[in-house]
């Protein structure tokens, strides 16, 4: 009888411990951030106009967002990108957001990057295209990925920087689109060398100030234009990047 009243004993405060001590709890689900990684300065364009520009409000293992801007409110403005963030949302979900500022310089925050595409009207990411092809081999006939002609590297360069597809020939670059002079030329104009406008035999991209980015004998690389071995025939503009 003792004993059984023992084991009473020792199985109430047993009970009365279990129920004493605090049992874990779920952990509540947070949004967190994953990683920010910054890169070349990238342009966009809006591509849905209910899209915000947001900021993140508190620790990153559990911050909020604070809309601060909406999209819909600056048109068709250029948003130049320059991190990215991943996010994992308190619902399980993963989004990548853009930190963007708009081309006044008037706005800036982050923006999913589902709201945003990619510009093709945009000088900035034609030349982050161009300036990873610098020191590139030349190779007559070669379009790239690594080695090209003259006519090859502006070909890739408009359909990676700028998705427009250019004719193959230097000669074919010139005709197929509208003509500019000197002084009204553009950056991200075609500049034309040769004998005459129906005699072409080089193309680069014109980036102002003298100056074009182009793949010749030496390779993919900066050169002046208005010097005494070249002799500058003519320019086109495939894609009006001021407009």
């Amino acid at each position: 009888m003792k004993r059984f009243a023992a084991i009473i004993v020792m199985l109430f405060a047993s009970l009365t411990l279990f129920f004493a001590t605090p049992q874990p709890v779920a952990a509540k689900a947070t949004n967190r951030i994953l990683t920010t990684t910054g890169f070349a300065r990238t342009a966009f364009v809006m591509k849905r106009t209910n899209g915000t520009v947001v900021q993140f409000r508190g620790p990153a293992q559990n911050f909020q967002f604070k809309t601060i801007h909406l999209l819909r409110n600056y048109g068709q403005t250029t948003w130049f990108a320059t991190q990215k963030r991943r996010l994992r949302l308190k619902t399980g979900q993963q989004q990548t957001y853009y930190y963007v500022t708009n081309s006044q310089r008037t706005a800036a925050g982050w923006v999913w990057d589902n709201n945003l595409k990619r510009s093709t009207h945009s000088f900035t990411n034609l030349m982050t295209v161009a300036k990873t092809k610098v020191g590139d081999r030349y190779r007559w006939g070669a379009v790239g990925p690594n080695r090209f002609d003259c006519s090859g590297y502006t070909q890739y360069v408009f359909k990676h920087g700028a998705s427009k597809n250019l004719p193959r020939l230097a000669q074919a670059q010139y005709s197929h689109y509208r003509k500019v002079g000197r002084y009204q030329a553009k950056q991200g104009d075609l500049i034309f060398f040769g004998n005459s406008t129906r005699s072409i035999t080089h193309v680069g991209i014109y980036t102002g100030h003298n100056q074009m980015i182009n793949a010749q004998d030496s390779g993919v690389k900066y050169s002046k234009v208005y010097v005494p071995w070249w002799h500058v025939v003519g320019y086109s503009q495939p894609v009006n990047f001021s407009s």
